[in-house]
Formats: C-alpha cells, sequence, structure tokens
C-alpha cells in the first residue's frame, strides 16, 4: 500500500473528548472517526487491525468445533417477551417499530435468536453437542459511551452459544471455549487475567470474565498473589473474621451535628474514623422501601444485595420517600426509631461493631454508641459489600490487591435459562423429552483493538504486536525527490509484496520529521529508512519499533533475507 493513496490522515492531537490513551491514538493515528456519541466509523487503517483480530477469533472458533453463521441485527419483540428480557434490558436496548406498529429490538445480544433456531432444528439427542457462533455488530444505548470504542453503542463482537444433552457436556464445551479464549488472547499479545464473575441478566449459576490489565479499565479485579485467586469486584467473597468487639456498651447519646450530612463531614467534625460509623441507606425495591447498614468506610455491592432479596432491580428512595420513614431529611437516617417499620438488612462486618455512630432520624442530629440488639434489631444480615484491600483472600487469607482491568470477553454457564422459558427440548436415548443445556460466550472484537493499545504505547504513538498490526513494514524513503532513493524503495516495496509481507510506504512528499512522527505514531512493527546518503554506501537502517532498536544493513543481504529479519514472520 502507498500511503498517498492509503486515506490515513493522522492529527497531532486528540480531541479533548478523548480521556484514555487507546482513544486518543486511535483518533490521533486515523483507525478511526466519530460518526456520534459512541459511534465510529473504521477507517481502512482501523478495519484491517479489526480484520485481523476476527480472524484469529474464526481461526480458534472453527479450531474448537464451532460452526459460523450469521443472524439478524433486527430481533422481533415476540422472542425477548418468551425469555422474560425484554422488559428487563432496559434502556440499554434500543427498539424500534416497522411500518405495521411491529416491536423489534436492535439485538445487544443473541441469546433468544439462537434458542428459537435450535428449538426448530435439534429434535433428537444425536443431533447434540453443537457450538455455534457468529461476529457481528451490537447496539446498546449506553447511558454513558465513553473512551472510545472501549465504551460504544455499536461495536462488532463474536458471540457463541453451546447446546448440550447434559451438564457434563456443557463442562466440556465450556472448557473448550475457555481454552480457546486463552489462544486468542495469547495471539494478540495480551496480558490478561481470568477472574470468576457475576453473570448479571445473562443468566446461569457460573461465569468468567477474562480481563486485560490496565490502569484505565473501568472494571476492577480481585487478586491474590499467594494462592492465585481472582475474581471480578462484583463477586469477590468476604471473608468475616467473626470475632466480636468486646468493649462494654456505651449509654445512647444524640449529639448535634449543624448541616453534617456526609461522612467526610462527620468524620471531621466528630475528628474520628469512618469505621466507626455505620451508614443508613434507604433502597426502593418492588414499590417496598429497605434499610441497608454499611461501615462507614465500605459501599454496597448492588449485585450481593440484589441476589440476597431476589430481585433484579433496585435503586436509592428519593428524598420525599427517606423523609417518611425516617422523619428526617436526607444525611440523618438510622436505624434507631424509623417511623415507620422497614426490613433492616445489614451488612456481616456491622453484626460485629460496638458503640458506633448512625443518624438520629432528626435534622441536623447524630447518634453516639449505638448497639444492635439493645437499640434496634436486624433483620437479616449477610456479605453485601465491596472487598478492599484490607480484607483477607476468601481462599487462602492471604493479602489481596485489586487492579483495573478492560473486559475482553466473558463466558457462561447458562443451564436451562433460555432453553426452558423456550421450550427448547430434544428426546434423549432413553426416548424422553429433555430441556437442552446451555452455555454462552462473548468477545468484544472491536474492544480488544482498545486493550491492545493500553497495553502498547509511549510518548510517541502506538506499538503493534506484529500478529494484528495493519501492515509488518513500514519503508520510509526520507526524500522521495531523490531518484536512487525512490528506486531503492521501489524495489524493496515489490519484493516484500511477492513474498506476501505486508508493507506500506510513505511516498508523501513531507518533510522528515512529519513522516517519522507519523510512522512513531501508526507503530508498524519494521521501519525501513532509506536516505540518499546512506543508500549511496547500499546501506539502510532498519528501526524496531517495540524496542527502539536500530541496525543498518547492506541492501543486498536484506532483500535475500526479507523473511529472516527479527523474526518478522
Amino acid at each position: 500500500m502507498q500511503w498517498t493513496e492509503s486515506l490515513i490522515n493522522t492529527l497531532w492531537q486528540a480531541p479533548s473528548e478523548a480521556e484514555i490513551s487507546s482513544h486518543k491514538l486511535m483518533l490521533r493515528a486515523g483507525l478511526i472517526k466519530k460518526l456520534a456519541a459512541g459511534v465510529y466509523i473504521f477507517m481502512p487503517l482501523g478495519l484491517k487491525v479489526l480484520r485481523k483480530i476476527e480472524n484469529i477469533v474464526r481461526e480458534e472458533m472453527d479450531a474448537s468445533g464451532a460452526l459460523e453463521l450469521l443472524m439478524p441485527t433486527l430481533q422481533p419483540e415476540q422472542l425477548w417477551q418468551e425469555s422474560g428480557r425484554w422488559d428487563k434490558m432496559g434502556k440499554e436496548m434500543i427498539k424500534i417499530q416497522d411500518r405495521h406498529k411491529r416491536q423489534f429490538g436492535l439485538g445487544p445480544t443473541h441469546e433468544e435468536i439462537v434458542t428459537d433456531i435450535i428449538r426448530k432444528e435439534v429434535k433428537s439427542y444425536r443431533q447434540l453437542p453443537v457450538i455455534l457462533y457468529q461476529i457481528q455488530t451490537k447496539f446498546r444505548d449506553e447511558i454513558r459511551p465513553r473512551f472510545g470504542v472501549i465504551r460504544a453503542r455499536e461495536f462488532t463482537m463474536k458471540d457463541a452459544y453451546s447446546f448440550d444433552r447434559d451438564i457434563d457436556g456443557l463442562n466440556e464445551n465450556y472448557k473448550k471455549m475457555y481454552d480457546a479464549y486463552c489462544k486468542i488472547f495469547d495471539k494478540c499479545a495480551l496480558k490478561y487475567q481470568i477472574v470468576e464473575a457475576e453473570s448479571g441478566i445473562m443468566g446461569g449459576d457460573i461465569s468468567h470474565e477474562f480481563m486485560a490489565l490496565a490502569d484505565s479499565g473501568e472494571d476492577t479485579i480481585v487478586l491474590c498473589p499467594s494462592c492465585g485467586y481472582s475474581a471480578n469486584m462484583e463477586k469477590a467473597e468476604i471473608v468475616n473474621s467473626g470475632q466480636k468487639i468486646v468493649n462494654k456498651e456505651k449509654s445512647i447519646e444524640e449529639v448535634n451535628t449543624p448541616g453534617v450530612k456526609t461522612i467526610k463531614q462527620l468524620t471531621e467534625f466528630l475528628k474520628i474514623s469512618p469505621k466507626n460509623l455505620v451508614k443508613t441507606l434507604i433502597y426502593k425495591t418492588n414499590n417496598q422501601l429497605i434499610a441497608v447498614l454499611i461501615r462507614g468506610d465500605h459501599e454496597v455491592n448492588v449485585t450481593k444485595l440484589l441476589k440476597l432479596i431476589k430481585c433484579e432491580e433496585l435503586e436509592l428512595a428519593d428524598s420525599d420517600a427517606i423523609e417518611k420513614v425516617t422523619g428526617a431529611p436526607v444525611g440523618f437516617t438510622g436505624p434507631v426509631g424509623l417511623k415507620k417499620k422497614i426490613r433492616i438488612i445489614a451488612d456481616n462486618e456491622v453484626l460485629i461493631m460496638k458503640n458506633f455512630i448512625t443518624g438520629a432520624n432528626k435534622k441536623d442530629k447524630h447518634l453516639l454508641n449505638v448497639n444492635i440488639g439493645r437499640d434496634f434489631k436486624v433483620d437479616t444480615s449477610e456479605d453485601i459489600r465491596f472487598i478492599t484491600e484490607s480484607d483477607q483472600c476468601p481462599k487462602c487469607s492471604g493479602h489481596i490487591k485489586i487492579k483495573k482491568g478492560i473486559e475482553l470477553g466473558h463466558i457462561f454457564k447458562l443451564g436451562t435459562k433460555y432453553s426452558e422459558s423456550m421450550e427448547a427440548r430434544f428426546v434423549d436415548k432413553d426416548g424422553k423429552e429433555k430441556t437442552i443445556i446451555m452455555g454462552c460466550y462473548g468477545i468484544g472484537i472491536s474492544r480488544i483493538i482498545a486493550a491492545v493499545i493500553e497495553q502498547n504505547n509511549d510518548e510517541h504513538g502506538i506499538i503493534w504486536p506484529k500478529s494484528i498490526a495493519p501492515y509488518q513494514v513500514e519503508i520510509l524513503p526520507v526524500n522521495v525527490n531523490d531518484n536512487e532513493t525512490m528506486q531503492i524503495a521501489k524495489n524493496l516495496y515489490k519484493k516484500f509484496l511477492s513474498e506476501k509481507i505486508e508493507v506500506i510506504i510513505d511516498d508523501r512528499n513531507e518533510r522528515p520529521g512529519i513522516k517519522f512522527k507519523d510512522a512513531d505514531l501508526i507503530g508498524i512493527p519494521i521501519r525501513i529508512t532509506i536516505n540518499s546518503q546512506k543508500a549511496k554506501e547500499n546501506m539502510v537502517e532498519i528501526h524496531k519499533r517495540d524496542t527502539g532498536e536500530d541496525k543498518l544493513v547492506n541492501i543486498d543481504d536484506l532483500l535475500e533475507n526479507l523473511t529472516n529479519i527479527y523474526e518478522l514472520v
């Protein structure tokens, strides 16, 4: 490819909206162009990278025995009503109406469609197991699209679905996909961590996420260096020491705290640690209110709380609802003397606390020396908070580390969540009709590009691993007006093409500084620089983008040993 014909337009600076390295560099290198919030055009250079990742994914999916198909993006409401997810998906699902006033959704995922296919095609155990996959565009109306293609409203995804007779079959296919994912991310040269995860709206009991380690990641993961335990922050369990504080109970006391509403304000006002406080949060769920108690320095894990109360939606109560329950404005809520009786749920850590501080359910008042049992009762207690680095590993009691990551892929053991509600059944060898067991397996293909860039960049630009680089070699003639320089460049270019090595030649009549800056920005693994002075000595310079290593090579040797240059191919 010749640069002058490539439609590569680089930027000196990224737009102000770009927050993280990958977003900035993808825009600056001309990989993508923004069309609307969370909607991006993949320009030719970016599309080459996307297609290479798709090919890696396709290779491994095919090798695992999965069969590729292509399902429609436009999905009828009826199938989602059968699974019960039409309303549960909420505003993330983009819904449209056709001219006949029939409702459709732009597919955020394809469990319903693929289950419908299988229930029509598979009737006997002889047709199982089967794994189907596709590489296709998905749509999710993110409330806050950000970080470029990491959290976009339109994105490319590989989704696969397994169908089995029994749990043993599901476990075998789950392991196949697990191993295939490791091979895919290894080939993309990603540093990643596999973690236990919550299944969320997808359903099922067991799931794992594949996380690219990156400080810019939106996801938080918990790691134990001692035993190897790893989990998503939402999934990580808390080890309860079970040791109650043995301090003698003190008399409860009401204190004036004028205008003090937040934990930070209260700790500064009373000159205490947030560990001595208990936050009381009022939540609304299923048209009911509940009070949730948690230590002042901890945060409620809503995923754990939803599981505990067996509910799918939860939101903090508004100020009017809080005042009706407590008799006080927001900021002074506590569990003692609530005006209206509601269920009180406490985190396990609160149960071992003594003489703690809470809101007094009166404006500008708080209570000191509050104790469970004497001053109020807890209806339910459970682990309902996020883990912290002060907590122990739930497996070996060792010290844990909390890191940031970008979710690359997520695999689920769905069981019968969809096949049961949508009546996907088969006749087993004993002649009895049984429900098909399912698994699903997703990879964010466009997101992989951003993750690779987050892990492979420097102050000059992108550093592509050769497996997914848009080109393997860039030829950079310093002066395109010098005939000898250009003749060498064209000879090398033709030779690389004949050897099936992907190459781009920067044939622009630009200043050398601009060409070198752009070369570093787009990050091709090997750069061959040809300047007139060295060319007279029959020499060219080879530059490795990842190490910064430069080496002068005789042109004749270069032409004879193209495929051996730094193990290029």
